[in-house]
């Protein structure tokens, strides 16, 4: 393929990838942005609830039964042991009304200050949006096809962006001396540049947690050997217990009838002085459910730090109190680790306030991308034509052959849209001669 032949050629995969794929980078980088940001939105959601008097403290049990009282008919599901002295302990429920959720934030002594749904909580609203769209499963879907595009999009970027013997004008930061048109041009192009890498290190630490790509993944480290512990992430957005993770300690509730000899204020004591990461939950044994061939009859205190390299899960003894197993980050497989390591610099976790701001500035420089695409789009769209460079002749796609397979290999729904489009391409352009042509699709002769 001659050199002007393969330029066309990448031109058009960058500007259809960034064509579909913007709108929803969009979405992505806004709510990533609020997502960052999680620890501090929910301590704020929770104000109301802090910096109360510690005097007549009662026991994380009588704390229980005011739970309890305020919700008749509800069963225990958690309790989540207080951030810092003075704050409210958050006892979430399973509601007998459609096994509905509700965090109970009780006072240290005992009364009942207020109640959340957890599902309308700012930060599980945004991750719904962040990713499933609000769609459910199909959602999860398109976010993981938009982000298999978004990943070509970059590359053919990069490709394009390539000085090639230019000056640094214009390819590291952008000319203002050349009209508004060069300088739109230079924006969108070194921003691109800046970003490229932090934006792929966000999408490839992002797909672990997708439906296809995800579960592929599990199959692979299943198949291979590579499994240590429980996995510590979502798939397609279901919670972990939903793809059997987690097991016994994930919709764990239980009837009061049906409490442990062991009391909840004799683990939590224990919990303290482990010392772990802030959430820390107190779950209770299952009491109905059958976990494996057995069923799960252990008390479980588990860190569900936003830094997964912190997490730990304890058990203890329903008759004894006594700790059966411990179960922490540094004793997971390789992969695992290397997995958490790049979920919680996603989630902005890894590095606190550092991992924060430059997740931000990632977020705002991909939002920036998006906005001057599309102006560059406008300003030289014509009126009849979405735009896009006439297609050059088939027989030049041969040499993009290789790096197309490779990526169709590596991102199985980018695989499927591939073939998608050239299902498009071969049987329905040749019979819509004005949509080739509008698409920019046409060929010369």
């Amino acid at each position: 393929m001659d050199g002007l032949g393969l330029y066309r050629s990448i031109w058009r995969w960058h500007f259809y990838a960034g064509l579909v794929v913007m709108p929803l980078i969009l979405i992505l980088a806004v709510t990533g942005s609020i997502y960052l940001f999680k620890p501090q939105i929910e301590r704020w959601e929770e104000r109301a609830w802090q910096g109360l008097a510690a005097d007549g403290a009662v026991s994380p049990d009588v704390q229980l039964q005011s739970a309890l009282a305020a919700f008749p008919g509800a069963q225990f599901r958690s309790y989540r042991l207080p951030q810092l002295e003075g704050d409210a302990a958050m006892v979430e429920l399973t509601l007998p009304v459609e096994k509905a959720k509700r965090q109970v934030f009780v006072a240290p002594s005992g009364e009942v200050l207020g109640s959340l749904d957890p599902q309308t909580r700012v930060e599980s609203v945004v991750k719904h949006i962040h990713g499933q769209l609000l769609l459910g499963p199909r959602g999860s879907w398109i976010v993981e096809l938009a982000a298999s595009w978004a990943i070509v999009m970059l590359i053919t970027g990069i490709y394009l962006w390539w000085p090639d013997g230019r000056g640094l004008a214009g390819v590291v930061w952008p000319r203002v001396r050349h009209g508004p048109r060069i300088f739109l041009r230079d924006i969108h192009a070194v921003t691109g540049f800046w970003v490229a890498g932090l934006a792929l290190l966000l999408l490839l630490t992002g797909l672990p947690w997708t439906d296809v790509w995800g579960s592929g993944f599990k199959e692979v480290r299943s198949q291979m050997g590579w499994v240590k512990g429980q996995q510590d992430w979502t798939l397609g957005g279901l919670s972990p217990e939903a793809n059997g993770e987690h097991a016994g300690h994930g919709d764990t509730t239980v009837n009061v009838s049906a409490m442990p000899k062991i009391s909840l204020t004799n683990i939590v004591s224990k919990a303290e002085a482990e010392n772990l990461a802030f959430p820390v939950l107190v779950k209770p044994p299952m009491a109905a459910r059958q976990v494996g061939p057995k069923p799960d009859t252990a008390w479980t205190v588990l860190s569900d730090a936003p830094n997964r390299s912190l997490r730990a899960t304890l058990k203890f003894d329903i008759a004894t109190g006594k700790l059966l197993s411990r179960e922490i980050f540094d004793e997971k497989h390789l992969i695992d680790k290397a997995v958490g390591y790049g979920i919680a610099w996603h989630e902005g976790a890894l590095l606190g306030w550092v991992n924060q701001l430059i997740g931000l500035l990632t977020a705002m420089m991909l939002i920036t991308l998006a906005i001057t695409g599309f102006l560059m789009w406008r300003k030289r769209k014509p009126a009849n034509r979405l735009g896009a460079l006439t297609a050059p002749k088939a027989q030049k796609w041969a040499k993009l052959l290789p790096f197309i397979l490779l990526l169709a290999a590596f991102l199985p729904l980018f695989a499927a849209s591939l073939i998608a489009i050239t299902l498009l391409d071969k049987l329905i352009l040749p019979y819509v001669p004005k949509l080739a042509r509008w698409m920019g699709m046409d060929r010369p002769t």
